[in-house]
């Protein structure tokens, strides 16, 4: 027998998540659970989550604690990374069945693990969906054809860009009860390595532009809600990019890695789109790091936000040190928001 959690760090975020929120609003959920690939290993044992009891970083004690607090955020839309193929068939679609929520699952070829999407069928059904690998689309689909041509002067940072294997999942949904109403969902994890800030604002192009085709071309002005584990702070070009719009050529993140890996280009978007939740201090808490890096983005000329879900207090996420512990079952905190349709 294990010693139990005693008190979670979403104990007292699920105080403002008690009820399905109403008819026009949408509890958004983003969260990178941290795959199972990842927190078994030597690696993460000794040198990352060193302080984290062992039994904590199993794979069924860190589900327990998941299933528990996603079940009290009684949300209508979540879109997690760093899902293992495993633990989205075994463990959570029936556990998130069973509250009324439908998954989509994206699987990221090499790695084992992907992205998840779960909506509430009684508020939404799945239109469509439109998920992309990066590397694949931007060689093969014309819609990227430009961007794949500038990027061939780099090749250095061409070859990074196709060597990823960094997944987009997009679904369109349609308001249950107005099917006039429907939403395009987008979720993503991009690059992790600190350096890669130019590579990130490549795999944010791609994405953006694939978005841009299924809700201003084939949906013609749907609104969007981007979601996801970006790595990326909100002084970084990323954030930049995907709050303003724009991206100058001579922006520091072309040259994350150095001048061998400088590649100038501007790039743009038609979209405007605002941090649900704000710039946090931190949604990633480890021992030697603690940054924000996940984000709820929405259109903000169709959503507004009308309440953000508190993260836990600093005394909370490291009582135990730094994250994952015994009481939160990830190296992330869920973002969590109520938006309504404006």
């Amino acid at each position: 027998v294990e010693a139990g959690p005693g008190a979670c760090t979403f104990d007292s975020r699920h105080l403002y998540t008690k009820k399905v929120c109403g008819e026009g609003s949408i509890r958004a959920v983003s969260y990178n659970i941290l795959a199972d690939t990842y927190a078994q290993t030597e690696f993460s044992r000794t040198v990352l989550y060193p302080y984290c009891a062992p039994y904590a970083l199993e794979l069924d004690y860190r589900q327990n604690l998941l299933k528990k607090e996603l079940a009290g955020y009684s949300a209508d839309l979540i879109c997690l990374q760093e899902v293992d193929k495993s633990v989205f068939v075994d463990s959570l679609a029936p556990a998130l069945d069973a509250f009324g929520l439908e998954g989509l699952f994206k699987i990221k070829e090499k790695q084992h693990e992907g992205l998840a999407t779960f909506y509430r069928r009684d508020k939404f059904s799945l239109l469509s969906q439109h998920d992309i690998a990066f590397s694949e689309v931007l060689l093969s689909d014309p819609l990227h054809k430009e961007l794949c041509d500038k990027l061939a002067k780099y090749p250095l940072v061409q070859e990074k860009v196709l060597q990823r294997s960094s997944v987009l999942q997009v679904s369109v949904l349609q308001s249950a009860t107005d099917p006039s109403r429907k939403i395009c969902v987008a979720n993503t994890h991009l690059y992790w390595h600190p350096k890669g800030g130019n590579i990130r604002l490549i795999q944010t192009a791609v994405a953006l532009s694939h978005i841009k085709h299924v809700a201003c071309d084939l949906y013609p002005s749907i609104p969007i809600i981007f979601c996801g584990d970006f790595n990326s702070i909100p002084s970084s070009g990323t954030y930049s990019f995907i709050s303003s719009g724009v991206i100058a050529e001579d922006h520091e993140d072309w040259v994350s890695n150095g001048e061998e890996e400088r590649c100038n280009m501007p790039l743009s978007h038609p979209f405007k789109l605002l941090s649900a939740c704000g710039e946090p201090a931190y949604t990633n808490y480890v021992g030697g790091f603690h940054g924000c890096l996940d984000y709820i983005f929405i259109d903000k000329n169709a959503l507004e936000v009308e309440q953000v879900i508190p993260l836990p207090s600093h005394e909370e996420v490291t009582t135990h040190q730094a994250l994952p512990s015994v009481s939160h079952p990830s190296d992330h905190i869920a973002l969590v928001c109520d938006l309504k349709w404006k």
